[in-house]
């Protein structure tokens, strides 16, 4: 009977032990679930944000536009790694997966979405009335129904950053470097509607100066090289600007003006860079902090609707005395000393 009774009470007090250890550790799993959801604490004392960045396709000039954005805001306190998530993608120059990875971002919600370039920014704004959108590296974004005609976005979650260039000064370098031109040939994408307007300022402009367009349009990257052939005894010098079908191969368009000797002019330093004779435009890095200033203003909790939409037109003159013997002319004196002479310049991104 006594062996019994003590057997019963060691039986209960293991069973008591076992419970009061169940309950310890029911209280440690949930104290560390707690803790994993809290926000870790950052240098900055800014909360963790979500920033989506999609392009239409990668080359230097968006890609420089993009690091300007993550590199403003690191410096305003947002850092990659550490309270900023940042997805990134590439269209590959698809306006099809440009439709996709909007729809995916739209599905995300990040705390921002910027789009670089007009197709990308066309997109995203098609996929997504809620969340706030930043459109940079846009032209023309009334044309591109970014804008409404009195300036306005067209949606209320919508504001950005364009270089809507002025043409004068970019038609004054095109004579200055080929005095003798008649005819201005341009290959274009017919599918952006940033090269389409262009193209039409082109033809309204170029006549008042006795100047002809000869325009080629090209639909993929891949011909780009035979449009630019195309131009040969037609031609006498070549326009391009923020055309991302050309930007992604350039290589191929510069290749084929060096074989027909016709200059180039273009509209960023990165053009000069792979090739072209000049350009007349915005430097990327600068541009691209400049979004990254509109970025932080949402971040920071600011409403999309109060940010108004800008233009950035500070321009900077690149030339390559290099490309412009390849393409058989020479710069004058006057252009050389107004400009930034990329063949023994670092580039923008060189110097960071």
């Amino acid at each position: 009977m006594i062996i019994a009774t003590t057997l019963r009470l060691s039986l209960y007090s293991v069973a008591l032990s076992a419970i009061s250890t169940l309950g310890l550790v029911g209280c440690s799993d949930t104290t560390s679930e707690t803790s994993s959801t809290e926000q870790p604490a950052t240098d900055s004392g800014k909360p963790a944000k979500t920033l989506a960045i999609t392009q239409i396709v990668e080359h230097p000039s968006l890609d420089d536009i993009r690091r300007g954005i993550v590199d403003e805001l690191a410096d305003s306190g947002y850092a990659e790694g550490e309270n900023l998530t940042v997805n990134f993608q590439s269209a590959q120059g698809n306006t099809a997966t440009a439709g996709q990875i909007a729809k995916q971002f739209a599905g995300d919600k990040p705390d921002a979405i910027v789009a670089i370039s007009t197709p990308s920014a066309q997109s995203v704004v098609a996929a997504t009335k809620q969340v706030p959108v930043v459109y940079t590296a846009v032209s023309d974004p009334t044309a591109a129904k970014l804008l409404n005609a009195d300036g306005t976005p067209f949606q209320d979650n919508l504001t950005g950053l364009s270089s809507q260039l002025p043409l004068e000064p970019q038609l004054d370098l095109l004579q200055q470097i080929k005095p003798d031109a008649k005819t201005v040939g341009y290959v274009y994408s017919p599918g952006e509607a940033n090269s389409v307007a262009l193209r039409d300022r082109l033809k309204e402009a170029l006549p008042k100066r006795g100047l002809s367009l000869l325009d080629v349009p090209a639909n993929r990257p891949t011909d780009i090289g035979m449009a630019t052939r195309s131009l040969q005894g037609r031609a006498d010098i070549i326009y391009t600007s923020m055309d991302n079908n050309v930007a992604s191969a350039f290589e191929a368009m510069t290749q084929a003006a060096n074989e027909l000797k016709i200059p180039i002019v273009s509209s960023d330093e990165f053009s000069v860079r792979r090739g072209a004779t000049a350009a007349l435009g915005v430097n990327d890095y600068n541009f691209g902090r400049t979004t990254g200033k509109m970025v932080y203003r949402i971040l920071n909790g600011e409403a999309v609707n109060t940010i108004k939409p800008s233009v950035m037109n500070t321009l900077t003159l690149y030339v390559s005395p290099e490309h412009a013997r390849a393409q058989n002319v020479s710069l004058s004196k006057d252009i050389l000393d107004r400009a930034i002479n990329v063949d023994d310049t670092p580039s923008s991104t060189d110097k960071k």
